[in-house]
């Protein structure tokens, strides 16, 4: 067989990327963000080659990536937030609605999103998971432009 494979590389050498995090919840947020900006640097991107923007909520994220994507200067973005249920309606909403944006802005404009917009139950499934998540979306973030690099 002759298949052409491509292997994943988590090099973030020379990569620009974007990171959008809510402040919502914030300490969940400030976890996230502090996983995904060390494990960033760890793989290779360099400081200066990381932005970081906040908003009020989960919400308001894909706005921010769809204007980071049209600008064309990264190679990849993040997003960073905590949707976690209360007694009302509204958890579904945002969780749904944040979700479907962050895709959108992806498959509109061609570009890897890490999603790590956590959706939880309590403060303390957030808390388990904001530093996992945030180095997953680091890895996945650098991963999937270098993949895209290989496409092209």
């Amino acid at each position: 067989m002759n298949i052409k494979t491509t292997t994943s590389s988590l090099n973030g050498a020379g990569l620009k990327i974007g990171v959008v995090m809510s402040r919502f919840n914030a300490p969940v947020c400030e976890g996230l963000r502090n996983a995904c900006l060390t494990e960033l640097v760890a793989l290779g991107v360099a400081e200066q080659d990381i932005w970081l923007g906040s908003v009020a909520g989960a919400l308001e994220i894909p706005l921010v990536l769809q204007k980071l994507a049209h600008s064309k200067r990264y190679d990849a973005l993040v997003a960073l937030g905590a949707v976690i249920r209360g007694e009302t309606y509204h958890f579904e909403l945002v969780a749904n609605e944040s979700g479907a944006g962050v895709s959108r802005v992806a498959l509109d404009f061609g570009i890897p999103i890490a999603n790590a917009i956590l959706t939880t139950e309590t403060d303390e499934q957030a808390e388990v998971r904001m530093i996992e998540k945030g180095r997953e979306a680091a890895r996945v973030a650098v991963e999937m432009a270098n993949l895209l690099k290989v496409i092209r």
